[in-house]
This record gives C-alpha cells, sequence and structure tokens, in this order.
C-alpha cells in the first residue's frame, strides 16, 4: 500500500509529460494557419498594341468633395490623389500616304496625339477625412465617386497643362532625326 501513492504520482508526471511533449510537437499543426488562394483566370481580349507612348505626367491633386445637405450634416472627404496621364501617338494608324517624298526631302504624317490612359495610383494616394456620414455604404460610394472624379480631374489637369503639345513636341524629337538618319534626308513632320 505504500507504493499506490507514489506510483500514481509518477503515472501522473509520466501522463503529464507526455501531454506536454504532444502539446508541443503538435502545437504548430493545432495552430497553423493556411492561406489558400484560388483563381480562374480567362483572357478576354487580346488587343495589338501598336501606340507609342511619348510623355509622361505623374502628378499629385488634393481633392475636397462635399455634398451640402439642408437638415443633415454634410458629407465631406478629402483626398490626394496621386497618378499619371500617359499621351501617346498610334502608329497602326500610319500608312503609306502618310509619306509623301519630294527631291531631297520627306514628310511624314503622324496621327494626332492621344491620351492613352489616365492611372491612379491605389497604393499612393489616400484618403484623408471622410465626415458627415451615417452609414458605412455612404463612405464606400464616397470613396469609389472620389476615385473617379479624381481619374477626371487628373486627365483636365494634363490637358490643360498642354499633355497634347508636349507629345508633339516629343514625337517630332524622336521621330525626325530616326527618319533623317534612315532615308537621308531632310524631313518635315506634320500632323492629321
Amino acid at each position: 500500500m505504500k507504493f499506490r501513492p507514489a506510483l500514481s504520482l509518477s503515472f501522473f508526471i509520466i501522463l503529464l509529460a507526455a501531454l506536454a511533449f504532444m502539446f508541443f510537437y503538435f502545437k504548430k499543426q493545432l495552430f497553423e494557419v493556411k492561406t489558400e488562394i484560388t483563381e480562374d483566370v480567362m483572357i478576354s481580349k487580346i488587343t495589338s498594341m501598336g501606340k507609342l507612348e511619348l510623355v509622361k505626367y505623374s502628378m499629385k491633386d488634393v481633392i475636397e468633395k462635399k455634398e451640402i445637405r439642408r437638415f443633415l450634416p454634410d458629407e465631406r472627404i478629402l483626398f490626394v490623389a496621386v497618378g499619371e496621364v500617359v499621351g501617346c501617338i498610334d502608329l497602326t494608324k500610319v500608312s503609306k500616304d502618310d509619306i509623301s517624298f519630294n527631291n531631297d526631302s520627306l514628310t511624314l504624317y503622324l496621327p494626332r496625339p492621344e491620351i492613352c490612359y489616365v492611372k491612379i495610383d491605389h497604393k499612393a494616394s489616400k484618403v484623408y477625412d471622410v465626415s458627415g456620414v451615417w452609414f458605412p455604404s455612404d463612405t464606400k460610394n464616397l470613396v469609389e465617386g472620389i476615385y473617379k472624379i479624381a481619374e477626371q480631374k487628373l486627365l483636365m489637369n494634363a490637358k490643360e497643362m498642354q499633355l497634347m503639345q508636349k507629345t508633339k513636341e516629343n514625337a517630332t524629337l524622336i521621330f525626325k532625326p530616326l527618319v533623317e538618319n534612315l532615308s537621308n534626308k531632310k524631313v518635315g513632320i506634320l500632323f492629321k
């Protein structure tokens, strides 16, 4: 009878040691979090590219939008938009008819410059303040709306800052020496 408490105590210690060993051994498997990402990619459209990007305006704009209400507090959002606007020329529109030769000169008619794209940098842009909203969906709508407004503002500002003219100038700077060196003729660049 004397050995029973010692035996049960040693059994309890061994059981406790086994449980501790199992805990530390299986701890990683028990508390490990696995992340699975699945995706199904489908190509919706393949577009041949022929646009030569000639100028990029990187811009930052601070935009405040208020929706003024008669009885409720005004909804307001303050947003700093960081993005870029790119001017280009679509070279797929150039044909043989756009090149005219004279004795010692050549004239190249390029398509009108266009805006290739306007892109907001979502990582660098930031919403600084949203006030006067009552519901989370109102905040979401304000944020989505300000991104659309920011894109329009960047485009408008780039046009006001003569993006199209700068695109023409850069096209002339690039194409004139290139075509002169290839043709050994004096080159004039005009736009349709």
